[in-house]
């Protein structure tokens, strides 16, 4: 080839590999903490997030890794892009780690989030999470938004840009309660026909 000669596509392969899960540990999972020896936040309420990951046809995708991010209760972030870090609740974390078992399920402990204001507008409360895992190209992207808020889910700026028949597959599912804490359930359709398949967005 000739100096600075483009060079030719090579194909795609997934992404991986992926950590053993002994590199897990106890407590990732709990965003209520900042660590797991540590007391969880007295602020707002705690809650379940589970759900499945599959693909199409309802195969249950092993050994998926989520990581989930999030504003505490009131809406901030203990983060030095958030110009209200100040207040933002020292003993919630934010963010988490989970993976997905046989059956294609993960659980995230957390607490139900505070709503906010950022470049694009007035936000609903959300859950931001991605997934990566053997099969797929790269990360996906997708959020969880919860039946509590619906005024501001309404007018959430990103909720919107997404079809409106679509938007019920980024709503959480109240799923009961476990121990007297509110269960949420967010399943996650990795590939399927449109009417099916969670929406996911672009980084």
């Amino acid at each position: 080839m000739r100096p600075n000669e483009p060079l030719p596509p090579t194909s795609q392969a997934t992404i991986g590999p992926f950590f053993p899960r002994t590199f897990f540990r106890t407590g990732d999972n709990d965003l209520t903490r900042v660590s797991a020896e540590a007391q969880p936040t007295a602020r707002g309420e705690t809650i379940l997030l589970r759900g499945r990951v599959v693909r199409e046809g309802g195969v249950s995708c092993l050994n998926m890794i989520l990581e989930a991010w999030q504003a505490d209760a009131d809406g901030h972030f203990n983060h030095p892009l958030d110009p209200d870090r100040h207040l933002a609740d020292p003993d919630f974390l934010g963010w988490g780690r989970a993976w997905t078992d046989a059956e294609g399920c993960y659980e995230f402990r957390t607490i139900l989030p505070g709503g906010f204001a950022d470049a694009t507008g007035p936000r609903a409360p959300h859950i931001n999470l991605t997934v990566m895992g053997a099969g797929l190209m790269r990360r996906v992207l997708t959020t969880v938004f919860f039946p509590d808020f619906a005024p501001a889910n309404h007018a959430d700026p990103v909720l919107a840009l997404v079809p409106e028949a679509q938007r019920p597959r980024l709503l959480a599912c109240p799923d009961g309660e476990a121990d007297g804490i509110r269960v949420f359930r967010f399943d996650i359709l990795l590939r399927g026909g449109p009417e099916e398949e969670t929406p996911f967005f672009e980084e």
